[in-house]
């Protein structure tokens, strides 16, 4: 097998597979020094304008785009979604089909073989409740409404019950107090027990309004469980059957005394009041999960994987509430908060003084998710948290729940006079040294005449390498990119490329030089291909 073929096999199976993290346990905790990355190159431009029509593009959201070989000729084709799902040619960005609709593509763009036959289908979530199911010659096979309401920003796929059957696990942005999850069979059949929570269910629960779904096996039971936060300080946990799952004992003495589900047990800053029951406003804070997508993964090499999530921590004694800082939660599968050995979530990290929101107006600028990102920065075999924030900075924090080097990286330049916000960065040791890089794009406010970048960080979150994406087709009143990139050798050169939704300039990538040995670590929106949020 020559090196250009195993390199690109690696990195599909790095791309289409939830990877397991690292060693199972290391001895301690060493932070590595900063170090000069003089064989990483600046990223050059290989295309633009993908997707866009002669003079102007279809305005481009958060749907990371995905990368697979449509036509069996041996290179990857890029598969986006800004309203209409384009397949581009991916040496030159050529379009090789369009599958048009009317309705905007907000979650990322989702590729499996559902039924086992060996075919690749593609799943796209939009506006409208609509739920598409492609396959590679770009034919709408079946689209549905899952939901009466509302829009789908929620989408994963995943083999619930080992079957060799791929559902599509979608979650409804509107507001309703139940039935906020459904899982679609790829017949288009609703799965029994689904949607949920169902009516009558304990707990409580409300709308989805980012990419707010994962599932992975979560308690060793074999099957795959669904993870679900909503716009509420509560979050949504069922099994395959969608029945809620359980909590620890320890949560049994609140009123109503007695067993609880996950829904039933609010989330709050301190795990005290998670334990009474209730907070007391003004006080004791606690987070909404309304843009919150979870992340399954084993954070510390054990083989159990915990939960993670980002929210967004507010005061409820004003109103409307007073959003104060978004912070990394960590939980077992049974909703007690996460330790071990001398790594201790049950007390969320303390934000400095300049975590508080720059905006959250998205008339100002576009909204800031706080998609978290779960990849071993520097080689230890523990796992680094890093999301972006609407404080206009790109947070990673270890274990210990402190940010290290240069952390948190300040998007947000001092003195420009602008917010800039950042994208759910990917990660990849792009000249195999151990340590790992952290690429992401940035975007800035509406009607700034401005246009975001492509920021390469070091692992220790010093900066190597950046460049200005280019200008809108068409609309000179700003430009950025929302989405989380995509990496992907799409030209067989055995180097990577990065592949970017942009808002104004359609599909654009970027060749990455001297990647030859790279190691994808997270590489593309939501840690896989099949979006589940799972390693």
């Amino acid at each position: 097998m020559n090196h250009k073929r195993s390199f690109r096999i690696f990195l599909i199976g790095m791309l289409l597979a939830s990877a397991t993290t690292g060693p199972a346990e290391c001895q301690h905790k060493r932070f590595l020094p900063a170090v000069l990355k003089a064989g990483i190159a600046t990223p050059v431009l290989k295309w633009s304008n993908g997707g866009c029509f002669t003079s102007w593009c279809q305005t481009g959201w958060y749907a990371s785009p995905a990368v697979l070989d449509i036509n069996a000729d041996g290179y990857l084709e890029v598969i986006a979604g800004s309203y209409d799902l384009v397949a581009l040619n991916g040496r030159t960005g050529a379009l090789e089909w369009r599958a048009p609709n009317t309705t905007r593509v907000w979650p990322d763009i989702a590729v499996a073989d559902l039924t086992g036959d060996g075919a690749m289908e593609i799943v796209a979530g939009r506006g409208g409740s609509k739920l598409t199911l492609y396959n590679t010659a770009g034919t709408a096979l079946w689209s549905i409404n899952p939901f009466s309401k509302g829009e789908i920003r929620s989408l994963a796929l995943a083999d619930l019950e080992n079957d060799g059957i791929v559902e599509t696990i979608v979650g409804l942005a509107d507001g309703t107090a139940t039935r906020q999850i459904n899982v679609v069979e790829p017949d288009k059949s609703v799965r029994p027990g689904f949607p949920a929570r169902r009516d009558g269910d304990p707990g409580y629960g409300w709308g989805m309004y980012n990419q707010n779904v994962a599932a992975a096996d979560i308690n060793g039971d074999g099957y795959k469980e669904i993870i679900g936060p909503t716009d509420t300080h509560y979050i949504t946990a069922l099994d395959r059957s969608g029945s809620q799952l359980p909590t620890n004992s320890m949560f049994n003495t609140f009123s109503p005394s007695g067993p609880k589900v996950w829904s039933q047990v609010g989330v709050h800053v301190d795990q005290a009041v998670d334990l009474r029951g209730y907070a007391n406003c003004g006080t004791e804070h606690r987070p909404n999960f309304a843009d919150s997508p979870p992340v399954l993964a084993d954070v510390n090499g054990d083989g159990t994987r915990e939960i993670i999530v980002v929210g967004n921590v507010h005061n409820c004694d004003t109103s409307p509430y007073t959003d104060l800082y978004q912070i990394p939660f960590l939980f077992n599968a049974d909703r007690s908060r996460w330790k071990a050995g001398s790594f201790d979530w049950t007390s969320v990290p303390v934000p400095d003084g300049s975590a508080g929101p720059l905006s959250e107006d998205y008339n100002v600028i576009q909204s800031a998710e706080p998609n978290p990102v779960v990849a071993d920065l520097d080689g230890d075999g523990y796992q680094e948290i890093l999301y972006s924030s609407y404080d206009g900075r790109l947070h990673a924090y270890w274990l210990d729940k402190a940010e290290h080097g240069s952390w948190p990286y300040r998007v947000t330049r001092t003195g420009e006079g602008v917010i800039r916000f950042s994208s759910p960065p990917v990660v990849a040791d792009l000249d195999n040294n151990g340590r790992a890089e952290v690429l992401f794009a940035s975007w800035v406010p509406i009607g700034s005449g401005l246009t975001g970048k492509l920021t390469i960080l070091d692992s220790l979150g010093n900066l190597v390498a950046e460049v200005t994406l280019p200008a809108g087709l068409g609309v000179s009143s700003w430009n950025g990119a929302l989405a989380s990139p995509t990496l992907a050798d799409t030209d067989n050169d055995g180097e990577l490329e990065i592949i970017l939704q942009t808002v104004y300039s359609g599909v654009v990538a970027y060749d990455l030089p001297g990647t030859a040995g790279a190691r994808v670590l997270w590489g593309t929106g939501r840690g896989n291909l099949q979006r589940s949020g799972a390693r």
